[in-house]
């Protein structure tokens, strides 16, 4: 009976051991540069890879990205940058006093395509006008959402920066 009981585990283990297995591979990598002033952070948003600051100069961002093999598996297939940005826009600040976001500009670099435009609004809690670099890129696996945001009256001194962050994004 002991033989038995040890043949039948020795036999289970054999059947288990030869499933087959198929591999895959978890994560995704991308590399952004960031201004030597500015640092990685947490606690911005929590759907972010990558967020950034400069408290001192009152300056923020953050990186979302979705990849498209994660978007078609949830049946989010986008056709294009276009329509990755429409759905995103539509209700980015919507609720927000004195919301105004700009015609988007596009740009393709390689096989890379971005949009950006600019957005603020009217912050009742600080009495202050925010400003927003709102850029989405599309690469071969991903759509990346990039925010970057300080107050309205810096944008003139910032926005360079944000668009050099935005075009630097790499998978």
């Amino acid at each position: 009976m002991k033989k038995a009981l040890i043949l039948f585990i020795l036999f289970s283990t054999i059947s288990f051991a030869q499933t087959t297995l198929k591999e895959y591979t978890g994560g995704h990598s991308f590399k952004i540069s960031l201004p030597e002033y500015m640092s990685k952070t947490s606690g911005l948003n929590a759907s972010a890879a990558i967020q950034y600051k400069n408290v001192v100069k009152d300056i923020y961002g953050f990186v979302i990205y979705d990849t498209k093999e994660e978007l078609s598996l949830a049946q989010m297939n986008y056709s294009s940058l276009n329509e990755f940005y429409e759905e995103f826009v539509t209700d980015f600040l919507k609720d927000e006093d004195k919301r105004d976001i700009s015609k988007p500009s596009s740009k393709k670099v390689g096989n890379v395509n971005f949009i950006e435009c600019d957005a603020s609004y009217y912050d009742k809690d600080i009495k202050t006008e925010i400003y927003y670099l709102v850029g989405m890129v599309e690469t071969n696996t991903s759509f990346y959402k990039i925010i970057s945001w300080t107050s309205l009256d810096k944008k003139d001194k910032f926005k360079e920066d944000f668009q050099k962050i935005l075009y630097s994004i790499k998978d």
